[in-house]
């Protein structure tokens, strides 16, 4: 198994049920040195898509899945690995046990657009879901649209 950083809508675990179904939570932390941010506005149903970009001033939360094999194929087809929308990047999380090393996904796409109030709503819904703290939900609630 490959430990996977869900952030963005991933962090719906019924989202994640259905996109890698045999794949358990493991647990919650954060990216320290990122930052959650949109591009690809050309690309998505509602607006930018959501990405990371480095940025030594900030953090991302994520929830950390123990991704099964069978579902690695899924999940990139879901993200749009296949049509170089989206590529795998590795990443070092922060949890209450420590650092781990893992992959997310970057957009394959210069940052910038603004993302759909409903999008945005659902992030910040999924954030919410996964335990994120409040500062953090109502961050992404009050972010342009």
């Amino acid at each position: 198994m490959s430990l996977y950083a869900a952030y963005a809508g991933n962090l719906d675990a019924r989202l994640m049920s259905r996109r890698a179904p045999h794949s358990p939570l493991r647990a919650t932390g954060w990216l320290n040195g990122w930052r959650l941010t949109f591009g690809g506005e050309q690309l998505g149903w509602q607006g930018a898509l959501a990405t990371l970009v480095e940025d030594p001033f900030s953090q991302v939360f994520v929830a950390l899945y123990d991704i099964a094999p069978m579902d690695e194929d899924s999940l990139d087809r879901w993200e749009g690995a296949g049509l170089d929308i989206y590529r795998r990047a590795r990443v070092r999380a922060h949890t209450l046990e420590g650092e781990e090393g893992a992959w997310t996904y970057v957009l394959n796409a210069y940052e910038g657009g603004l993302p759909s109030a409903r999008y945005l709503g659902e992030l910040a819904d999924a954030a919410e879901s996964a335990g994120a703290p409040h500062d953090y939900v109502m961050e992404l609630r009050k972010r342009p649209c």
